[in-house]
């Protein structure tokens, strides 16, 4: 197993650990590979669509699609493949995603705000975002699915403590 593969979740303090896969801005779709110890090109989003925030995984966590826990993470400016971010957890956007067996598994979309932060410092929780910006953020991954001929359906969007739970389920798994 890799060294970025093997960090906890939470750091001592409690704060959730993130590590960047594809940044914000990207057409790119980067995802790590833990037994290789490296980024894949994953694919390419069309002429105009790119990542709206920088996007991760929670490292020492499975969901139930077997894949650790992703994380849209908000952050001043985009930061890198492999970068990994002290974060505070805003929420969840709860969903089903179709798998390669073409049967809907729970594919929940974590989103959370860097610790450092400066423009997003006051966030604590999905509540303090706009209904339009979560709406655009939901928008972006049925999208995205969609072009890769998947569906991605949310079903609910949950709080901070709700969102520690999917991590704690997560690293249990």
């Amino acid at each position: 197993m890799h060294q970025l593969a093997a960090i906890a979740p939470f750091d001592d303090d409690g704060l959730l650990n993130v590590v960047i896969e594809t940044p914000k801005g990207s057409r790119n779709k980067f995802t790590f590979d833990p037994e290789g110890g490296f980024f894949r090109l994953g694919g390419v989003l069309p002429s105009g669509a790119v990542f709206p925030y920088d996007f991760g995984f929670v490292p020492g966590t499975l969901g139930e699609d077997g894949d650790p826990l992703d994380v849209l993470l908000l952050m001043d400016e985009p930061a890198f493949p492999g970068c990994v971010v002290t974060c505070r957890l805003l929420g969840a956007i709860e969903a089903g995603q179709q798998g390669d067996d073409g049967g809907m598994e729970r594919n929940d979309r974590l989103v959370a705000v860097a610790v450092k932060s400066h423009v997003h410092a006051e966030l604590e929780s999905l509540d303090d975002l706009s209904e339009r910006l979560i709406a655009e953020i939901e928008h972006f991954f049925e999208s995205y699915n969609a072009m890769r001929d998947r569906i991605f359906a949310p079903v609910g969007r949950a709080g901070p403590a709700r969102a520690r739970r999917l991590v704690e389920e997560g690293a249990t798994r």
